[in-house]
C-alpha cells in the first residue's frame, strides 16, 4: 500500500499534469469505489464543470480540490493516477475516468478494486471520516515527542501497531514504521508505554527523517507502486529491514528475522532491536 512519501509523489506529479483543467464529464465502471455522495450520479455530475485548482494530500489520502468541492482519494494496495490522450487504449483495470475540455483524461487504475473516493463540499473534507480522526502530520509542528509520550503511556499494544493506526502520526504503513524502528534501535513487539524518553526522542526523529528521504527519493518501488508518469521510486535501495528476511542486516551483520505484529509481516534485527521487557 502507498504510504506518505508514495502519495506525496504523487500529489507533486498530479500537480504538475491536472492543475488548471476543467471537467467535462466523469464515467464510473466500478460504483463501489465511490463512497461519498451514495449515489453515482451525483458524484459524476458535482464534478462537471469544475476546475482543478489544487492538489492535496493528508496522511495517505490524496485530496483533489475544485472551486466548490474536495475530493478525498485513498489509493489502498494498487490504485494509480495516469494523464492520458483519447487515443491510449483503455485499460480493463480503469474503473474512474475524468474527461476534461482540452481532450485529455484523468484515469484512475486499480487492479484491486479496493481504492476509495469521497466528494466533500469545500471546507468540509477535514470534519467527517476518513479524516477526522487521523493525527498529525509528520513533518507539522503538531507532531513533538511530548504528544508522543503522553499518547503512548496510555497503551501497552506493541510500538509497531500504535504506528500504523494513524492516530499518533500521519502517513506510516509497514515500509516505514520496519525502517524507523529499526533505525531507532526498538523492538517492533516493545510495549508502546515501555519506550524511555531517549528511545521516544530517537524514534521521533528517525520517523521525521525516514519520511524525508524517501519523498526526496520518490518512495519505495514495492509491489507495483509507480508514480502518475510511470516513474518508480528509488528509496528501496536504502531499505535497511523492510523485506529483506534472512539477509545480513548492513549494521552489525545479523541475519534479519521475520515475524507478524499486529498482522503484519514485520522484518527486524534481532541484534540491533533486541527486546526489553
Amino acid at each position: 500500500m502507498p504510504e506518505l512519501p508514495e502519495v506525496e509523489t504523487v500529489r507533486r506529479t498530479l500537480e504538475q499534469l491536472v492543475i488548471g483543467k476543467v471537467i467535462k464529464r466523469v464515467s464510473v465502471t466500478w460504483p463501489k469505489m465511490i463512497k461519498r455522495p451514495v449515489e453515482v450520479e451525483q458524484f459524476k455530475d458535482a464534478l462537471v464543470g469544475q476546475a482543478i485548482e489544487e492538489i492535496g494530500r493528508r496522511g495517505k489520502f490524496l485530496l483533489i480540490y475544485t472551486p466548490d468541492f474536495a475530493l478525498v482519494s485513498h489509493l489502498r494496495m494498487e490504485g494509480r493516477y495516469g494523464l492520458f490522450t483519447p487515443d491510449d487504449e483503455i485499460d480493463k483495470h480503469t474503473h474512474v475516468i475524468f474527461y476534461f475540455t482540452d481532450g485529455t483524461q484523468l484515469r484512475y487504475r486499480d487492479v484491486r478494486k479496493f481504492g476509495t473516493m469521497h466528494l466533500f463540499k469545500k471546507g468540509e473534507e477535514l470534519k467527517e471520516l476518513p479524516l477526522s480522526q487521523l493525527g498529525p502530520e509528520p513533518f507539522s509542528p503538531q507532531f513533538t515527542v511530548s504528544r508522543m509520550k503522553e499518547m503512548l503511556a496510555k497503551t501497552n499494544r506493541s510500538i509497531k501497531t500504535v504506528l500504523l493506526d494513524q492516530k499518533l502520526v500521519v502517513g506510516l504503513g509497514n515500509i516505514y514504521v520496519d525502517e524507523s524502528l529499526f533505525k531507532a534501535g526498538i523492538h517492533p513487539e516493545r510495549t508502546a508505554n515501555s519506550l524511555s524518553q531517549k528511545e521516544l526522542v530517537q524514534l521521533h526523529a528517525e520517523i521525521v527523517k525516514t519520511l524525508e528521504e524517501a519523498v526526496e527519493k520518490g518512495g519505495s518501488t514495492v509491489r507495483s507502486y509507480v508514480n502518475t508518469q510511470g516513474q518508480i521510486g528509488m528509496f528501496q535501495l536504502e531499505l535497511y529491514v523492510y523485506g529483506r528476511k534472512g539477509e545480513e542486516c548492513k549494521v552489525c551483520s545479523q541475519e534479519l528475522e521475520r515475524i507478524v505484529v499486529g498482522g503484519r509481516g514485520t522484518v527486524f534485527c534481532p541484534q540491533c532491536q533486541k527486546k526489553q521487557k
